[in-house]
């Protein structure tokens, strides 16, 4: 697929102005960029499609930048977004009729070439997603966490936000697209395998709402989920594991350097996988059934590796209610008398001393 991406773009990047014609048509030709509001075709003057340029690397012909959301891409990525499309086949089906492109013919089915398009939340289509989206800071994204009390956003490339997100309630329901942070999922060596979205309110944030969407899932993930997590900092000796990247993030406002994995729910957390160098692991419940569940099949799994699990609790639901409702320094005390005295010394101190 990735091949026939790459043809795709490569043909249409040699005529890309009559690509922005036909799908950016509120935008206008100025010297040698196409120039509209945004790659759904709204009418505006932040979006710079090049015209003319080499057909690969820096100022290639074809690409383009969104000043305002800081989002790029190529010409199949403006035949996506502006025709509303989700799955690879429908994208490339709509590129070969513009290109006048016979449809390829299906190999046969032993061939060991045959490829298919990424399927609706498969690994592939998460990482899409991904490279499509911004880093957080000065996003809405960064405005959410700040909102939530959470301060600490260094180290959090894993995360990004993406301005029009597409959500779909149901299958018989249209498409809508929300602001959205996403967040890499990867394995134990860094690859990822999916992402999470929470899709963010754009009026901004309410005690009700907490900063997220009004819709009925403002929480889904793609992608190969079993076992990974959205990680922050390199799991060596010592690291945290919980439920949920805001009560991950609230604690790292207290353990700054403390490695830690935000699984995505409480059965994933109960499946993450173990570092190979890892002697403690600290559990990070919440206070439900399903958090003692995790934290029960977490201390059996790594008593049987030899490492030593100990449960940090929240004195409310979660740590980020710690966080904003009884403020930074009981919430540190909270986690002090929980942790080992030796990651007292280790993690802690520089914040005590601040």
């Amino acid at each position: 697929m990735a091949q026939l991406a790459s043809d795709l773009s490569a043909r249409l990047a040699r005529d890309a102005e009559a690509v922005c014609r036909e799908y950016l048509s509120n935008g206008h030709k100025s010297g040698r960029y196409w120039i509209v509001g945004d790659v759904r075709n709204t009418k505006g003057r932040s979006m710079f499609v090049r015209l003319t340029g080499p057909e690969s690397g820096k100022g290639a012909a074809g690409k383009w930048t969104d000043a305002a959301t800081g989002e790029h891409g190529d010409l199949l990525d403006v035949i996506r977004e502006s025709c509303g499309l989700t799955e690879f086949r429908d994208i490339a089906d709509e590129a070969r009729r513009f290109l006048s492109l016979p449809h390829p013919e299906p190999e046969p089915a032993s061939s060991p070439r045959r490829t298919s398009p990424a399927p609706t939340g498969s690994p592939l289509a998460a990482k899409r997603l991904f490279s499509m989206a911004q880093p957080i800071m000065g996003t809405p994204a960064e405005s959410y966490f700040r909102k939530r009390g959470i301060t600490a956003l260094h180290g959090t490339g894993s995360l990004r936000f993406h301005p029009r997100c597409y959500y779909r309630p149901d299958d018989h329901s249209p498409t809508e697209t929300w602001p959205a942070l996403i967040a890499s999922v990867t394995d134990l060596d860094g690859h990822q395998a999916g992402v999470h979205r929470t899709w963010l309110d754009p009026n901004g944030f309410s005690e009700r709402t907490l900063g997220k969407a009004p819709i009925d899932t403002p929480r889904r993930a793609m992608g190969d989920l079993l076992g990974h997590a959205v990680r922050f900092g390199v799991a060596g000796e010592v690291m945290a594991a919980g439920e949920g990247i805001e009560t991950m993030l609230s604690l790292r406002c207290v353990l700054p350097e403390m490695p830690m994995a935000a699984a995505l729910s409480a059965a994933h957390l109960a499946a993450i996988l173990f570092p190979d160098k890892l002697r403690r692991l600290y559990i990070v419940r919440d206070d439900d059934p399903a958090g003692d569940g995790a934290r029960d099949t977490l201390v059996e799994r790594a008593d049987a590796l030899g490492i030593e699990a100990l449960p940090l609790s929240p004195m409310l639901g979660d740590f980020n209610e710690d966080l904003r409702l009884r403020g930074l320094n009981a919430f540190r005390a909270s986690i002090r008398v929980q942790l080992a005295p030796q990651d007292v010394a280790r993690f802690m101190q520089s914040v005590l001393s601040a």
